[in-house]
């Protein structure tokens, strides 16, 4: 059978001809096709194959239900689509890695860009919300997988990589700790990130989550992790507290806690890793916004209830505000406070300036911007509401880059 192939099929995929919203087996053949796509050129790919090739034979034939789609077509088919597919990725890896990594609970990959950017390439990457999926196949052509704590999902990964990257949600450890004692993780999301670890024995684990996690449960979580990577898993782990606002020269107040782990039978110097010291801030919160007028609707109209309030309290446009449902706030800094994860959700938390057009929300791009991301990142056609939680949950790629520079001058 001669088959004359559409040149359109890795773009009706891209453009979510065949949606997100599928069942996980159906999710996972997907994930596989976009990784497989991704890696075919190197030894990661082996995981993907199978069910890459499965994904797009079912794709053949939904495309031509009168012929017989055989294997030997659909390899035809996928060498084409790799040989077409080069040039289509916004942000690729290199072509000459220096290390592996996998990206998990990858949001909408800021750890990926970052680790990237220093010459890492990613042989995997699981996320479960849809949204940030969309997001990350826009920049980087690859489709997450879904649930890590489905062995289904975890059996996607390669056997061998360098580096494990992790912003894990921080679950509650204080049901396991009080029951079972602190070296029991089960029944968090931890659990996982620890199972993963001890079959791959990578050589670092690199972790990110909220500041509170050293004092949550009165610190017995945080002795958990530590706990786990050391005496369990026999990394040595370093970890330490760091601002956007004094390490990235980026004018967001953001805490966050970051533990670095070494395998000291793997990294031998393991002992020379230091965190990146405090830079100074020469940007100001205007290299973050955009120029000009924005869109009306991020303006509040002098009709709305709460704008006698702002008008009387926001008086100059060289700080960020930040209206905390019956008041405003203003950042003494100068600097853009916080950006979470409920911004957009009622837009309460959503920080404020004044510019020469009136009173306004940040716009998506000018939170995204202030957590490091370049102005060419795609934001996707989602609601807006969806592009604030992805920015208030990311990682600030840049602080990320330069921890991730100093793992990588030990290795």
């Amino acid at each position: 059978m001669r088959l004359e192939l559409k040149k359109n099929i890795l773009d009706d995929i891209n453009n979510d001809r065949f949606k997100l919203d599928l069942v996980d087996s159906e999710s996972a053949k997907q994930a596989s096709f976009t990784h497989y796509v991704y890696n075919h050129n190197n030894k990661s790919a082996d995981s993907f194959k199978e069910s890459a090739v499965d994904y797009l034979k079912a794709l053949l034939q939904k495309e031509y239900p009168n012929d017989t789609i055989t294997s030997k077509v659909t390899e035809n088919a996928l060498q084409y689509l790799l040989f077409n597919n080069s040039n289509t990725i916004p942000f690729p890896a290199p072509e000459n890695p220096e290390f592996k990594f996998i990206d998990l609970f990858a949001g909408i990959g800021g750890f990926r860009l970052a680790l990237q950017n220093i010459g890492g390439k990613c042989v995997y990457s699981s996320e479960w919300d849809k949204a940030a999926k969309k997001t990350y196949k826009e920049n980087f052509g690859e489709i997450p997988f879904g649930d890590i704590t489905k062995q289904s999902t975890k059996s996607y990964i390669p056997e061998e990589f360098d580096i494990l990257c992790a912003g894990f949600p921080c679950q509650a450890f204080s049901i396991a700790g009080k029951r079972k004692g602190f070296a029991d993780t089960r029944g968090t999301l931890f659990f996982d990130i620890e199972e993963i670890v001890d079959k791959h024995r990578p050589k670092v684990v690199f972790l990110e989550n909220v500041k509170n996690l050293v004092t949550h449960d009165k610190g017995r979580t945080f002795k958990t992790i530590i706990e786990i990577l050391e005496k369990k898993l026999g990394y040595k782990v370093f970890s330490s507290v760091l601002n956007t606002l004094t390490h990235s020269n980026i004018p967001q107040n953001r805490e966050r806690i970051f533990i670095v782990a070494f395998d000291p039978k793997q990294v031998i110097n393991f002992k020379q890793f230091q965190f990146p010291e405090e830079i100074e801030l020469t940007k100001t919160i205007h290299d973050f916004f955009e120029k000009g007028k924005q869109e009306d609707r991020y303006y509040y109209k002098k009709d709305h209830k709460y704008y006698p309030e702002l008008i009387e309290n926001m008086k100059s446009k060289d700080t960020v505000y930040q209206w905390r449902r019956v008041y405003v706030r203003e950042n003494k800094s100068n600097a853009c406070p916080t950006l979470t994860a409920n911004m957009g959700t009622g837009g309460h938390n959503v920080p404020l300036i004044k510019d020469d057009y009136g009173i306004r929300k940040l716009t998506p791009r000018e939170c995204f911007s202030f957590q490091g991301y370049p102005k060419h990142y795609i934001l996707p056609n989602i609601a807006n509401g969806r592009l604030y939680m992805q920015a208030g949950n990311s990682v600030t790629t840049t602080l990320v880059e330069r921890i991730a520079k100093e793992i990588k001058r030990v290795l």
